[in-house]
């Protein structure tokens, strides 16, 4: 399970998709996100799939690469679905037993946030798996940087929010190490009910918490020691740039995202 988590991956390619703009591609993934939260058809969720394939495609990454992140939120769709189906009244009685019934409406419900959840993991892994640590750094301090004005630390927001979700694999990998020496010393991490495992990942917490701070003053000793500042003053290596089909991307996704609202 720990290594079918994507959030935070990124995987390089030679693709028009990794080509694009770091700033075009949170742009885009935004304005995707508020789209997707108008649709209110299970049509609209099939043409943004359908979008979202071709996305992939021309990413160049394995879809099967893409759908392995799904797996860590299947309980979190589980249990959405559920509430939904039991909670949400109206329309046929499907199934009814005491004060317990299945009523259409909660099926439809449910299966339509299902549905959206699905959509929403999926091109928001996107924006990780196609662009740089780097690269997202600067495209989010570029987007803040009009906060600057008002006193927000932009650039030192942006490499918070980088560095978490740069560490959230390395995170994962160093837990999986960590389990399966305990593991092979005896501990037990699947046997028993709810809590028994719980109680049994204490073990795993501990020694991963300390691998977790041990890291981070690391990476701050050599960010001291290559003198990181940040803020006003900092060059890069790569500065941004937009490019012509940056701008034709982003007018495709602003008719795709009106067209699928209004459908």
């Amino acid at each position: 399970m720990l290594k079918d988590i994507t959030i935070g991956q990124y995987i390089a390619r030679d693709s028009i998709v990794h080509a694009l703009d770091a700033r075009i591609k949170i742009i885009i993934t935004t304005i995707l996100i508020i789209a997707l939260f108008t649709i209110d058809t299970f049509s609209g969720f099939g043409y943004f799939s359908a979008f979202i394939l071709v996305v992939i495609l021309l990413s160049k990454i394995s879809l099967k690469k893409v759908l392995k992140g799904l797996k860590p939120i299947l309980i979190l769709v589980l249990f959405t679905l559920v509430i939904h189906v039991f909670l949400t009244k109206g329309g046929e009685v499907l199934w009814a037993w005491k004060f317990i019934s299945i009523e259409s409406e909660g099926v439809y419900t449910g299966f339509f946030m299902v549905s959206r959840i699905f959509i929403l993991i999926l091109f928001t892994s996107l924006l990780t798996l196609t662009t740089s640590p780097l690269q997202l750094t600067d495209g989010i301090e570029y987007i803040l940087s009009p906060l600057k004005r008002f006193g927000v630390p932009a650039s030192e927001l942006s490499m918070m929010m980088t560095i978490a979700l740069r560490f959230i694999p390395t995170l994962l990998e160093e837990a999986d190490k960590i389990m399966k020496a305990q593991q092979a010393r005896g501990a037990d991490f699947e046997s028993g009910n709810l809590i028994q495992r719980a109680k049994s990942l204490i073990p795993l917490l501990v020694p991963l918490f300390i691998s977790a701070f041990r890291r981070a003053d690391d990476l701050a000793l050599a960010m001291e020691s290559r003198c990181y500042r940040g803020g006003e003053g900092r060059t890069r290596l790569h500065e941004l740039e937009f490019k012509y089909y940056d701008f034709i991307a982003l007018i495709i996704i602003i008719i795709l995202a009106v067209a699928v609202s209004f459908y």
